[in-house]
């Protein structure tokens, strides 16, 4: 019996296509490193290197999808699920790691930031589990949990501790709401305008990352009004649906 099912092993192939999708895998999975790096640096108060390793765990989680999308990945491997990887990972580095340098770092004060960091983690969870979160056109359904991009703006524009717990409560609550919020990639409409912008604020918060955190107040401006634009741009092409439209036929769904 052993000498049977080693022979069916030792015959099983991996064809090209199946090892392109599995690296493709590898790639998403490099992201749990990454938040392990984070959570190392988190913890030790290196707030300057965890936000470097979460911006690169967010470059990570950026080129996956399109690259899995390119080689048929859920074809090609159907009995591994990247979008659970893919999610167990944005969790991590969306949620957990952002939740906890808020309350390590006690940003809000020692109240504040526990009860800050309790409500992410739980609404986020929650969010995690909703299964229509994506709309026809790739939006989020109210906000997509992106507590990376916030502490990191909270951390660099430093508005004080109550409108800093406001931002937090107002979000976890739009979680629930029938918002939209902008996927800069995937969604076609005013895709040219929305990736430019949210690569400029990518831009800007490396630029403050080389300031230490410390930013001068053109960084801090610059980060302040394409934050903004990018948290409120979903829920005003939803009011305006024909916004961004290319013709009578562009319905704003990518093919």
């Amino acid at each position: 019996m052993k000498a049977k099912l080693s022979g069916k092993i030792r015959t099983k192939k991996v064809t090209a296509p199946q090892a392109r999708a599995f690296s493709v895998h590898l790639l998403t999975a490099s992201g749990s490193f990454l938040a392990f790096l984070s959570i190392v640096a988190a913890s030790e108060e290196r707030w300057t290197a965890m936000f470097w390793w979460l911006g690169l765990a967010l470059f990570v989680d950026g080129i996956d999808g399109p690259i899995a999308r390119k080689l048929d990945v859920k074809d090609v491997l159907p009995t591994w699920s990247g979008e659970l990887l893919d999610n167990i990972i944005d969790y991590v580095t969306y949620v957990l790691i952002p939740a906890f340098a808020l309350y390590q770092s006690g940003f809000m004060g020692e109240g504040l930031s526990f009860l800050s960091g309790a409500i992410i983690v739980m609404s986020s969870a929650i969010y995690y589990a909703d299964t229509s979160m994506k709309t026809k056109e790739n939006f989020f359904k109210g906000f997509p949990v992106v507590w990376n991009m916030v502490v990191f703006t909270l951390f660099i524009v430093q508005p004080g501790e109550w409108i800093a717990f406001a931002t937090v409560v107002i979000s976890a609550i739009l979680s629930f709401l029938p918002i939209n919020f902008l996927h800069p990639v995937r969604v076609i409409r005013l895709r040219p305008l929305n990736l430019t912008i949210f690569l400029l604020w990518c831009l800007l918060g490396a630029v403050a990352l080389l300031y230490a955190l410390e930013a001068p107040l053109w960084v801090r401006i610059g980060i302040s009004v394409t934050g903004i634009y990018l948290y409120c741009i979903g829920a005003i092409m939803q009011f305006f649906p024909q916004l961004g439209h290319k013709g009578p036929t562009d319905n704003g769904v990518q093919p």
